[in-house]
């Protein structure tokens, strides 16, 4: 499944499609032990089921999970499911919720729903295919905030209070990029048990960055497409390349400049550009530190000539 992993997580405001995040409900309940639950409900919307208190088991149609207090628990639409009360009562708060497309998306950009899309991480540490697995729990570090923005969220849509709606869109977005970086903290750990999979998404990334390096991406963006913070991509990345990604990606930009230099008919002023980097000045530095010579003095050293 490596092979088919999307850019994601940097904008949760924003998906490939220019979608935004919507709550269509939500709610905090206490539910019995005697209230049972025989039938499974499916809907087409992502749920996220947060448990304050108690203790319940989320049985789906080939396995069941038991849900701990301050556990969050996201479910893929269409995704058969109950629940089962195991202590005396449990104090619940939920959020049905989607991604809408606005008619002006603006710029691509990846986001929470695709990751959606792509993984479901088991409560053992195991990365599986979200169209399998269906469902992701969380209760890592980000817990507490998680439920801090439920209950904000949950009590806006209480009152009638002015620009109700414009809250909601504020409070949404945070909640997105909330449990963006909670799952990619628990994707970055998952990758510590999980031998050569931090070298697939190495491979991956340097794969990213040789297809887009003239495209001035930096060393976030390539980090953000195998769904890693910058700090454990750079680490990884040194690892397993033997130098840093932005030293990696310096030395792409540097070869690119050094056969566009070879042809005399390009000025080297416009080469910058063209091998990715932002401005003339942070070319000639950079390629003055790596070569031991400015530009224009290794374009003569080639062809005999200057500009």
């Amino acid at each position: 499944m490596f092979d088919k992993l999307l850019p994601v997580l940097e904008d949760s405001m924003k998906n490939d499609s220019g979608s935004m995040p919507v709550v269509f409900e939500g709610m905090e309940r206490i539910i019995e032990k005697k209230e049972a639950n025989a039938e499974m409900s499916v809907h087409n919307f992502h749920e996220l089921f947060y448990l304050r208190s108690g203790k319940v088991e989320f049985i789906f149609e080939n396995t069941s999970r038991i849900i701990e207090p301050n556990t969050t628990l996201i479910i893929k639409p269409y995704t058969k499911h109950k629940i089962r009360v195991i202590s005396k009562t449990a104090d619940t708060m939920g959020l049905y919720f989607g991604f809408s497309k606005p008619n002006n998306p603006g710029t691509a950009q990846p986001s929470l729903e695709s990751f959606l899309e792509f993984a479901g991480i088991e409560d053992n540490g195991t990365v599986q295919d979200y169209n399998s697995q269906s469902f992701i729990i969380l209760s890592g570090s980000y817990k507490k905030s998680i439920g801090s923005l439920l209950d904000r969220i949950v009590d806006e849509q209480k009152e009638d209070e002015v620009n109700k709606d414009l809250m909601m869109e504020v409070l949404t977005v945070e909640l997105m990029l909330i449990l963006s970086r909670a799952m990619k903290k628990e994707w970055e750990d998952s990758l510590k048990v999980r031998t050569g999979k931090a070298r697939e998404l190495v491979l991956l990334a340097c794969d990213y960055i040789d297809e887009n390096y003239e495209r001035g991406i930096t060393v976030a963006q390539a980090a953000s497409y195998v769904f890693l913070s910058q700090g454990y991509f750079t680490r990884a990345f040194r690892d397993e390349i033997g130098v840093s990604p932005m030293t990696y990606l310096m030395r792409k930009r540097i070869s690119k400049a050094c056969e566009l230099l070879e042809n005399d008919e390009i000025k080297v002023s416009g080469i910058a550009s063209q091998a990715g980097f932002s401005s003339p000045q942070r070319f000639n530095v950079a390629f003055k530190k790596q070569m031991g010579m400015t530009p224009l003095e290794y374009r003569r050293s080639k062809i005999g000539k200057g500009e």
